[in-house]
């Protein structure tokens, strides 16, 4: 097995945790574990051909959704990616409701219109999901402004890859945010990989230096580590509130799965002793997993009572979306704006 991937580093950029007690620990940790589960069972559903087109799994990176969303109030505002079904859940949404929507139910958050990469839940603060790279970079700086014009204290984020560095959107978008100091926090999710192709052979300079460049304050933090993401967002979020405008907040983390769901035999383009290294090393659940069995001295038992109970909740949201009515084909042109 290779001793460093590419793109690790080594050491981690230093964090001052927040204050954190076993009762918020073990809900993050039933949040990611909602987040793996469901994402293991729509694979699931994919491979059983009873789910139409195709999704992008967030496994392995659900430390980065989580720590998020935990500093977040409902009201608060998100913007998500065609990898975003951890981003819904950790906002709040509803298993039922998005298993529903990946199938095509009337039940689903989008009536069964949206899929995979559309999702959206106003209820929640979630703006939606967006399938073109960088797309919803405009719509969380439109949702920053609305926030500065209305002179609430609202925060929105805009969550997206590093493949959406290579996008223009981002930078019109982000320089429009620092100009007028907007509470938008820009979350680069920073798996590695552009699909199929390391970030080193396509990102020049750095992916920090990006944000830096507009004056923008720019964070890192170990993606993978659910308690560093909240505490470095937790303190942009006051930061963001307070009226000092944008931060970029760069997580590195790891999708364990493939680009996509069809995206299996991947040696082509990355090596199976990565991926098994990213697994064995540094799975979110299993860094929380052992702060809480360690420093907060939590009983194993009760971390697999929750991943028992979050199971049976997954299985019963899966068996209501797979019974549940498909829309009426009279709805065919509502909701369409466009």
């Amino acid at each position: 097995m290779e001793a460093r991937p590419v793109g690790y580093q080594a050491t981690p950029p230093a964090v001052d945790y927040a204050e954190l007690d076993a009762e918020q620990g073990l809900h993050m940790y039933e949040q990611m574990c909602k987040i793996r589960a469901f994402e293991e069972t729509s694979n699931e559903l994919y491979t059983s051909a009873r789910m139409p087109g195709l999704t992008h799994l967030y496994i392995g990176e659900e430390a980065v959704a989580v720590g998020v969303c935990e500093a977040l109030r409902t009201d608060d505002y998100i913007t998500s990616t065609h990898r975003g079904h951890g981003h819904c859940l950790a906002k709040g949404a509803e298993l039922d409701r998005m298993f529903a929507e990946l199938l095509g139910k009337a039940a689903g958050y989008c009536r069964g219109k949206g899929g995979s990469m559309h999702i959206a839940d106003q209820d929640t603060g979630n703006l939606g999901a967006n399938a073109i790279v960088g797309g919803s970079a405009g719509i969380a700086t439109g949702a920053g402004l609305s926030i500065k014009m209305r002179r609430s204290d609202q925060v929105a984020v805009c969550f997206f890859g590093d493949g959406a560095l290579g996008q223009g959107l981002f930078y019109e978008s982000a320089n429009m945010a620092q100009l007028w100091k907007l509470p938008v926090i820009y979350v680069c999710e920073n798996n590695q990989y552009n699909e199929y192709t390391h970030n080193s052979e396509t990102a020049a300079g750095t992916l920090l230096g990006r944000a830096q460049a507009f004056g923008i304050h720019a964070e890192e933090v170990d993606g993978q580590d659910v308690r560093a993401v909240y505490s470095v967002m937790a303190r942009l979020v006051a930061r963001a509130r307070r009226g000092e405008g944008p931060a970029f907040l760069l997580c590195h983390t790891y999708r364990f799965r493939g680009h996509h769901v069809g995206d299996i035999d991947r040696t082509y383009y990355r090596s199976k002793a990565e991926e098994a290294w990213w697994k064995e090393e540094r799975d979110p659940l299993r860094v929380l997993e052992e702060w809480l069995t360690g420093e907060q001295a939590v009983d194993r038992s009760v971390l697999e009572a929750i991943d028992r109970a979050v199971r049976a909740e997954v299985e019963a949201a899966v068996n209501f979306a797979l019974s549940a009515p498909y829309p009426d084909p009279a709805e065919v042109d509502t909701h369409v704006y466009a």
